[in-house]
Parts: C-alpha cells; structure tokens; sequence
C-alpha cells in the first residue's frame, strides 16, 4: 500500500510545469501524486509529465471534454491495478473531474469538484454534482468497508468546511464554497455513523488551516489569507493510520507554481 500520498490542484499542468512542478515531482517522497485542474488532454498530461514518466512513474488520467477545463490525474511509483473514470452520472462522466486507482486493497481517488458560484447555473451544477457524490461515496465507503477495503479522495473540494478553514469566513457567508448548506454537505460526510474521515483535520484539529488556496491576488498570500479546500478523505481505518499532514506551502510568493499548494499525508 503506498505511504505517502499527495493531493494538489495545478491550476493547469503545463503552467505548472513551466514554473515548477516537474521539479516537485522530482523532490517528493510521494508514493501517490494526486492532481487535478490539469487543464490538458490525456496525450498533452503524458507529454507534459514526460519526464516524470521517464524517471519511472506511472500516469492514470480523466481528461476533460471540454478544452482547456478541469482534467485530473493520479500519478503513481507503480502502475495501478485498475482505474475508473466518472462516478457513475452520466451527466459529469466526460467532465474530467473524478478518477479512481486500485493499489492492492486501496483506492486512491483524485477529484475536483466544480467550484460553483452563489445564484448562477454555476452553482446550479455544483450542487447537482455533490447529490449525486454524495450518494456515491456513501455507497463506495459501504461496500469497500464490507470488503475490508480502505479508500481515499484526494482533491480539490471546493468547499471550506468549518470557520478553521476560511481565514475570512465572516466576509464569505454568501459566497460559493462557504455557504451553509455545502457546509452541512460536508458535515454528513464526516457524520459519527458514516464512513469517512478529514484526514488533516483529524491530526490537526484546532488550528487554523493550514490552508492550500490563495488567491493570487493582492496579499492573499503573503498574509496567509486562504482557504482549506483540498482534502483527504478517508475511510476511518485508513484515516486513523495517518500519522503526519503537511502542506507544503511555498517559502515566497514568487516560488508557488499553482495558487494551490501541495496537501501531504503520510500513512503507517
């Protein structure tokens, strides 16, 4: 089973990799890399990644149908036994936002989920695809507990659970990705009789953040003004496991190749 997992919107790769990224993946003791907002195709992700793929990692990829939006990808020190793209509603399937891959007995999920935007068809679609997510995880969670399975999705969220995870919570009540009722979403996942778990809240319960998202602009991220949106969620076997979370937030401004950071957990 990997040990070391990391989740990270890139906010499209090949931007990433101009400023960065391909030298992250070279540093990290990742075994799981996790990515989503690719922006790419499937053959442009492979290109871009190319000398990761090189150097031995392996690339499962749900491009997106759309040009230039969403994408997201799962990449690996070895080949996963099986991958699935989609969560099973027809209407999100060639969205690019859902991929799961099989290590032995677990699952690793990269996701990205729409972010929405308060009173607009945007939000309209983010809410349509959290009930049906919703449904599925519960139903995933169920039968991979029975089949003594344990699951992770890693992504970016889009919402900010709780007021830890929004430095601006007060100003952003109204706002997509704060808004009560995605909240509560958030909060029956993480229910006492359900199956999932916030893996970083978990070991880092009272603190704020530690955020993963800064807008780029004003000072945003020199003030440390962000949010907490890019999870790992667990089944509470694999989340009680977990012994370190970090976000690997760069040391400047002029040093981030995403206005997302990388979200890190090791397991035992």
């Amino acid at each position: 089973m990997p040990h070391i997992i990391t989740t990270v919107n890139v906010n499209g790769v090949r931007a990433a990799a101009r400023k960065g990224l391909t030298e992250w993946i070279q540093r990290t003791q990742a075994d799981v890399v996790c990515l989503q907002e690719t922006r790419a195709s499937d053959e442009q992700l492979a290109e871009t990644l190319a000398p990761a793929l090189a150097s031995g990692w392996h690339l499962a990829s749900a491009e997106p149908s759309a040009k230039g939006r969403n994408g997201v990808a799962v990449l690996s020190r070895r080949p996963a036994d099986a991958f699935r793209v989609g969560h099973g509603d027809e209407e999100f399937l060639g969205s690019g936002r859902y991929l799961e891959a099989d290590f032995d007995d677990l699952t690793v999920a990269s996701l990205y989920l729409p972010s929405g935007e308060a009173q607009t068809p945007r939000q309209e679609e983010k809410e349509r695809f959290m009930k049906s997510f919703g449904l599925y995880l519960a139903d995933t969670a169920r039968v991979a507990v029975a089949a003594g399975r344990h699951m992770v999705v890693c992504g970016d969220w889009n919402i900010a659970h709780t007021e830890l995870d929004l430095k601006n919570w007060k100003t952003n009540k109204k706002n997509s990705g704060f808004l009560p009722h995605e909240r509560e979403w958030m909060s029956a996942l993480f229910a006492e009789d359900a199956h999932w778990a916030d893996v970083v809240r978990l070991l880092h319960p009272d603190i704020a953040g530690p955020y993963s998202w800064w807008s780029y602009r004003g000072k945003a991220f020199d003030n440390d003004s962000g949010w907490r949106i890019d999870y790992q969620i667990a089944t509470r076997a694999l989340a009680e496991r977990a012994k370190q979370a970090v976000v690997e937030r760069a040391a400047s401004y002029d040093q981030r190749w995403s206005d997302h950071a990388p979200v890190t957990v090791q397991y035992r």
